[in-house]
């Protein structure tokens, strides 16, 4: 485990930037990341930090002796060799269970499964390994001479473990020169907080209720229930994930370094491939750079532009988990992908008969997401669309969740995903505009003051919730 959430916002944080604030020159300002990065790692799981620092050191290496091959057959290699290294140990140590017991299941073996604990993060942090090597061998990015850098590209802590999946290239003039002036700290720390309340006041919330919908049997399930927790899921892991980045990208401003933006009001969307747009943009992105574009794009005919988005799917599904529920999701939304491809219309449809086209396509997709079979995604789907036995019993569950805090936090997450995206689209660029312009009306004087002040609240009230509860996972610190 790392550190609790109330420990890392009460305890680290503050010891750290404290430390950084005071300590001189880049170099040591560089070093002490990478100690507090390791330390928050290894915080549980000490083996396993050791692992994050052989996978920095390997690419590192495989970067300098691309850079320094003396011809293009040398380089290849070495960049074969360093994709087979990082594939081969994300492989291990997340597919070993899953591929022995696929293969027992179908050939019906009892081969035994090996218990092999999942390191955090390590798919996130082995992608921007491989995103560096990639960029070396391309030219994209010069290769980098100091391994400190590169150890702290991949170690450092805001986003190590649930991403937002960042390019050397996006960082690389911050690693070397950098600096934070009050009011970039104070943004930082101000979207840091609101991310926290993402995720604490509302995803937690939401979570709860998801977990006791998909923890209930057959019987217990009808349409209300069922549509209840999807619809619950669904804003679980957008507050979820959307608020871990919220959190990375204003840590990332209070230590100099600027993140690209990683959801961009998904539930917005008018179809599925606006959907991806806006979704998890810096997986997405990886995909298409790494995956989708070396395999062809669209650049080899409509046929094998269908099969390389696929593969592309598959592989993003598969990247999620180690079940076949993440593999049919991948296929499920790569499927929709090509049928808009292909039946044009479902991309020129009315605005809002497109939101909810899309939305509901997301919904039914995350509750496979989430199912632990394909079995329970079954059960769920049926009830969702045929589950019309309403019994005093099953009244009973649905009120059960119905409380008046999950009907207010659920009306504040609606809100929230997508209404009130224009106001806080708004708020969020008058914070990084520069200085006077970014404040030249009294309207937008309130606005930020009022943020500043909600983001105290907020802090307080997560720290109470933080102290009083034990319920807090991050549910994509297991990918």
């Amino acid at each position: 485990m790392v550190f609790s959430s109330l420990t890392f916002v009460c305890v680290f944080l503050p010891v750290v930037f404290l430390l950084y604030t005071v300590l001189p020159g880049l170099r040591v300002k560089n070093i002490l990341l990478i100690l507090a990065s390791l330390v928050f790692y290894a915080y549980g799981e000490p083996v396993y930090v050791l692992l994050m620092i052989g996978s920095a050191t390997a690419n590192y290496l495989f970067a300098r002796l691309i850079a320094a091959g003396k011809t293009p057959r040398v380089k290849k290699a070495m960049l074969i060799a360093a994709v087979i290294l990082n594939l081969g140990v994300l492989g291990v140590f997340k597919y070993t269970g899953f591929l022995i017991g696929s293969v027992n299941g179908l050939f019906r073996l009892s081969i035994p499964i090996p218990e092999i604990t999942l390191p955090i993060g390590i798919s996130f942090f082995t992608f921007q390994a491989l995103s560096y090597v990639i960029d070396v061998y391309w030219e994209r990015v010069a290769v980098e001479k100091n391994y400190l850098r590169v150890l702290l590209y991949i170690s450092f802590f805001p986003q190590l473990i649930a991403g937002p999946i960042v390019k050397y290239h996006d960082i690389a003039t911050a690693l070397q020169d950098r600096s934070s002036s009050a009011a970039e700290i104070a943004q930082g720390l101000r979207r840091f907080l609101f991310g926290l309340a993402k995720k604490v006041l509302i995803a937690n919330v939401m979570g709860q209720t998801a977990d006791a919908v998909f923890s209930m049997e057959k019987g217990e399930l009808n349409a209300a229930i069922a549509w209840l927790g999807a619809v619950s899921y669904m804003l679980q892991i957008y507050y979820d994930f959307s608020g871990y980045s919220d959190m990375a990208i204003g840590l990332g401003h209070m230590f100099g370094f600027t993140f690209k933006e990683n959801f961009l009001y998904p539930y917005t969307a008018n179809n599925i491939q606006d959907f991806w747009r806006r979704w998890h943009v810096s997986m997405s992105t990886w995909f298409k750079e790494y995956l989708y574009i070396p395999l062809g794009g669209n650049r080899k005919g409509k046929v094998r532009t269908s099969v390389n988005k696929i593969i592309v799917f598959l592989c993003t599904g598969l990247w999620h988990g180690a079940n076949w529920t993440f593999v049919l999701w991948g296929a499920y939304h790569g499927f929709f992908l090509l049928l808009e491809n292909y039946v044009p219309v479902l991309k020129k449809l009315p605005k809002a008969i497109g939101k909810i086209y899309a939305l509901l396509v997301v919904c039914i997709g995350f509750v496979l997401f989430r199912a632990e079979s394909i079995s329970q995604f079954g059960t769920m789907f049926a009830k969702m669309f045929g589950g019309f036995s309403f019994t005093a019993e099953s009244n009973a569950l649905l009120l059960r969740q119905l409380t008046p805090w999950f009907l207010f936090i659920l009306a504040v997450a609606v809100i929230g995903a997508g209404p009130l995206q224009k106001l806080r689209t708004a708020l969020f660029n008058a914070q990084t505009e520069d200085g006077a312009a970014a404040e030249k009306t009294n309207v937008r004087r309130i606005a930020v003051v009022v943020s500043y002040i909600a983001a105290v609240v907020l802090l307080v009230w997560c720290v109470i919730r933080l102290s009083s509860q034990s319920y807090n996972p991050f549910i994509y610190f297991r990918f």
